[in-house]
């Protein structure tokens, strides 16, 4: 099918957001909807209509307003647990009431959005399913805003795996996708899956009680519903050494599914050949996670030359750090609680940046004494948003500094992008405002990340 545009409309229908956050009444909620809808018809054939937190809205002005909606021109309506406040069987029973109680229900496809603040998200998805949406939306992981959304990839694979039960619907979904999908999120949102996690956790598939392995090995099914090899568990292929060659190096992040210039796949060589030396194999996870960091890489106000940490028990953990900004080397040395604070400290001095660090998470990328350490971190400049820099190393301490720099870089690049804007002229007859009615809450959060469609 070609792509085809959407536009998303929603607006507050419940009763404490009509009267303490709008302060609209019932008949202006109405009017602004059907407007709304019907300028946004102007541009896009498909329109989806949210009542925004339906799940508290009264039944009898939820079917007006879906009613009022589709009439108006809404091909898609979408029905929000924004607080998370259904249970499935409630959820379930509302969808069966606006198949019954909206005339024309029949000229729109019906979707669903869960939030997972009682850890419901995904049962009130799979129960609206059953009473017939049939889109629904959702996030890789379930992140979102609070305790976050649906996670589409338990959706897919309860649907997958009970299609006895849902009716063999499908999905389109390439399910060999699903665990390579799930890192790359974790690692560019710096948001890491926890271990028991369904499906992409990693302990989804281990089995670690005597009596399971035995089961295991003898018939898989007897304690796996799910073949991992299906969402990419055990896909890898025999890991690469210091002595593979670039060629070797290029035809593996292909199958890993980067497409990198010329100029990218060089930086990942010489980065690869250096952790060649320091450890006897390199894991595909190893692989992604230099691809992703050349990937992500920005405009560097201030680039890592030289560090040097010292450490004792009992001593006082000093750090000297060399940066280069432009042609001029800057260095300085830092004292603190631990040999990475006393480098992040030396940042600060020769940036002028003093952060606050609000998150710092370690993750071993593979298994070994030698593994590749990731490092996410979320600095505070008391600029508002903290700001998230990553890197990684075979050195904890080294991917610490980088991690930390790359957020202080982050910071210089994102105040010059705000002077930017504020010195360039607004071009005049633009739309600086929403119309009326219209809701900018929440643009660009993961509430608008959207699953396709059931068939």
């Amino acid at each position: 099918a070609g792509r085809r545009g959407r536009i998303h409309v929603f607006l507050a229908t419940s009763t404490i957001h009509r009267e303490h956050k709008l302060a609209k009444s019932r008949e202006e909620i109405v009017r602004i909807a059907v407007e709304s809808i019907r300028r946004a018809r102007n541009f896009v054939e498909d329109v989806e209509f949210s009542p925004e937190d339906a799940t508290r809205t009264e039944p009898d002005f939820l079917l007006r307003i879906v009613t009022e909606a589709i009439a108006a021109g809404a091909t898609t309506i979408n029905i929000p647990d924004t607080v998370g406040y259904a249970t499935p069987g409630e959820f379930a029973e509302r969808i069966r009431m606006l198949f019954g109680g909206v005339p024309n229900i029949g000229s729109a496809v019906l979707s669903v959005h869960c939030h997972n603040d009682l850890g419901l998200a995904v049962a009130n998805s799979l129960a609206a399913i059953q009473a017939g949406a049939r889109q629904v939306e959702g996030t890789i992981n379930g992140i979102g805003e609070r305790a976050g959304n649906a996670a589409l990839e338990e959706i897919v694979m309860a649907l997958n795996t009970r299609r006895d039960f849902f009716g063999g619907l499908e999905t389109g979904i390439h399910l060999k996708e699903i665990v390579r999908t799930s890192r790359l999120v974790a690692r560019m949102s710096g948001l890491h899956v926890q271990r028991n996690k369904a499906v992409v956790g990693e302990n989804a598939f281990a089995h670690s009680a005597g009596i399971h392995q035995d089961g295991v090995l003898k018939k898989r099914e007897t304690y796996e519903i799910m073949d991992p090899t299906t969402i990419g568990w055990g896909e890898s292929e025999l890991p690469l050494t210091k002595h593979s060659g670039r060629a070797a190096l290029e035809k593996r992040l292909v199958t890993l599914g980067f497409g990198l210039s010329r100029e990218e796949i060089d930086a990942i060589f010489g980065k690869f050949k250096e952790i060649g030396d320091k450890k006897k194999f390199v894991y595909d996870d190893d692989l992604v996670a230099l691809a992703e960091g050349q990937i992500t890489r920005i405009q560097e106000t201030f680039e890592l030359v030289y560090w040097s940490v010292s450490t004792a028990f009992q001593g006082v953990p000093t750090a000297t750090v060399r940066l280069r900004k432009g042609g001029e080397l800057l260095t300085d040395a830092g004292v603190g609680g631990g040999s990475v604070d006393a480098a992040m400290k030396a940042i600060d001095r020769i940036s002028g940046r003093r952060g606050h660090l609000v998150e710092y998470v370690v993750q071993a990328v593979t298994e070994g004494k030698d593994a590749i350490g990731e490092v996410t971190v979320r600095v505070d400049f008391g600029e508002g948003r903290p700001v998230t820099g990553k890197a990684a190393s075979t050195d904890v301490v080294e991917a610490s500094v980088r991690a930390y720099l790359n957020a202080v870089n982050r910071s210089f690049l994102s105040r010059a992008e705000a002077a930017r804007k504020e010195e360039a002229p607004s071009s005049k007859g633009s739309r600086t405002s929403p119309a009326a009615g219209e809701q900018t809450e929440g643009r660009g959060d993961p509430e608008t990340i959207a699953g396709g469609c059931l068939r």
